[in-house]
């Protein structure tokens, strides 16, 4: 409804507006054209020269009243002619039509229009900005869904825009939401949020193939939201967590399965390089003694050697 009135109205704002437009050179002309006749009529058709103040002539009368009468005439007249002049911008061409049939297309700039017998409708060709208000789909997987956006339209032949359709607009922003609810009634609730620009591709391909008729070139067309129950907003970000956590702990079990294959491979090559477990140690007990509430109680490594090699050699024995 509300597309509807605000449509339906533009036609009375775009008189308006030429209306406006064209007032400043009407009234000029209309001006200077009874300026320019009240001098003729007293310098033409009242002789002066037989003026009295003291006694006027009937003759100067009767000249008086018929140049009055011939004022009044000559200026509806001219005032007449004048009310046909119309102003077309640069962005806007006027369809002519001559006691109902096309003349032609006028404008940019002073279109003449015969009173009584010609009548024009001005057409904007800038980029139109129409909107889709939202509006219930049905997907696929029979999931509520309120969907809007907006389209971008041009004028390219203004002939058409005007003898083809009877109100451009409203046909073309009625015609994308009648496409645009068969496209996502043909997807899955997950089609329809991951694959934005291809609905968009879709219904500008639909629309544009049908208004080509129209005189009119669609530039673009943009979802603006999706919307979805609370409930199944709810259900979607439980699942997204559990994906969530279900990456963390793949992550992390990988890393742990990662750590531990380089211990293992740390420590065979502890084992087996002299001296390496040294190293390490004293870089552990520098790593502890940095702080200072660690005391660190030294113990000879070489006693402890010393010590398994008498343990190895008395179980030989």
């Amino acid at each position: 409804m509300t597309t509807a009135s605000k449509t339906q109205s533009e036609p009375a704002a775009q008189s308006l507006h030429h209306s406006s437009l064209g007032t400043p050179v009407r009234a000029m002309l209309n001006g200077g054209g009874l300026i320019l006749l009240v001098i003729v009529l007293i310098t033409t058709m009242v002789d002066w020269n037989r003026f009295d103040p003291n006694r006027i002539p009937n003759e100067i009368i009767a000249q008086i009243g018929k140049a009055i009468v011939v004022f009044i005439v000559g200026a509806a007249l001219w005032w007449l002619f004048v009310s046909g002049v119309r102003i077309a911008a640069q962005w806007e061409r006027g369809i002519l039509l001559r006691l109902g049939k096309f003349r032609g297309v006028r404008g940019p700039g002073i279109v003449y229009v015969v009173p009584f017998i010609d009548s024009i409708q001005f057409v904007d060709t800038r980029l139109l900005t129409l909107n889709i208000p939202s509006q219930q789909v049905i997907t696929k997987d029979n999931v509520p869904a309120s969907v809007d956006g907006v389209l971008y339209v041009m004028v390219t032949e203004a002939e058409k825009a005007v003898l083809s359709v009877q109100n451009y607009r409203f046909a073309v922003a009625q015609y994308a939401q009648a496409t645009l609810r068969d496209v996502v009634g043909a997807m899955t609730l997950d089609e329809l949020l991951s694959e934005r620009e291809q609905i968009q591709k879709r219904v500008a391909e639909t629309v544009e193939e049908r208004i080509k008729s129209w005189g009119l070139h669609l530039d673009s067309i943009r979802l603006q939201d999706i919307e979805m129950p609370e409930d199944l907003k709810r259900i979607m970000s439980r699942q997204a967590a559990a994906e969530r956590e279900k990456r963390a702990n793949i992550t992390k079990s990988e890393g742990d399965k990662i750590a531990a294959s380089n211990l293992a491979a740390a420590a065979e090559i502890m084992a087996t390089t002299s001296g390496a477990m040294k190293l390490r140690t004293l870089q552990t007990i520098d790593g502890l003694g940095a702080g200072q509430s660690n005391t660190v109680v030294m113990f000879p490594i070489e006693l402890v050697e010393a010590l398994n090699r008498l343990t190895d050699a008395m179980a030989h024995k």
